[in-house]
């Protein structure tokens, strides 16, 4: 895998890299359902909403250096089923965030930090986006004489998630931050929560 890394074109990284923050900053499902996580349940939600989406990102290049994302992407039964289980999921989200009660305690506890990151890897595995778009962008970035093709998307994959982590993160904790602050005056967010989940289970079936 190091042999790998050092072999790959040096600005095709960079390249990958610039692109990769462009992709960072785009406003997309897995940003949106960060900013809601973040606004309804604090700091400590948005971030683990940014990790339960890194590492359904990391299954989903998992699944593309197997090939399997492959046998996904070209079945349209499975990308139907993936994306209506998608959209239920996050439909169910909604209902929740719209019929929560307003909480004034810090939403800190263990419970509602794994929830939060749950909630961030089904949303992000069952989006068939995510496979398509895996599959339409490193391959740019892929030097055949490099090396085995599998060992690179796992050296793009792994960039690429670290990379969104942060962002996300820093994403998820702004948020947290000023829903934290406005809850403790109103119970709004989880409304606003509700309406972005909707809109993302909207979006998933209809686009």
């Amino acid at each position: 895998m190091q042999e790998t890394l050092v072999q790959m074109d040096s600005v095709s990284l960079w390249a990958f890299m610039a692109a990769s923050l462009v992709m960072y900053l785009t406003p997309g499902a897995d940003m949106m359902f960060i900013i809601a996580s973040g606004i309804s349940g604090g700091p400590k939600a948005g971030l683990a909403a940014s990790a339960g989406v890194t590492l359904g990102l990391i299954a989903h290049i998992t699944l593309a250096a197997a090939g399997l994302a492959v046998l996904v992407a070209a079945s349209p039964i499975a990308l139907l089923l993936i994306r209506y289980a998608g959209a239920a999921y996050l439909v169910f989200l909604a209902h929740q965030a719209w019929t929560a009660k307003p909480d004034f305690d810090d939403a800190s506890g263990r419970s509602d930090v794994f929830r939060a990151m749950r909630r961030g890897f089904l949303t992000n595995i069952l989006n068939p986006k995510i496979i398509l778009f895996i599959l339409a962008f490193l391959p740019q970035f892929i030097t055949p004489e490099a090396g085995p093709i599998w060992q690179q998307i796992v050296i793009l994959g792994v960039m690429f998630a670290s990379g969104g982590f942060v962002v996300v993160s820093i994403i998820g904790l702004s948020a947290g931050v000023v829903g934290a602050r406005l809850k403790q005056a109103t119970g709004i967010m989880n409304k606003i929560a509700a309406v972005i989940f909707g809109g993302l289970a909207a979006k998933l079936v209809f686009d």
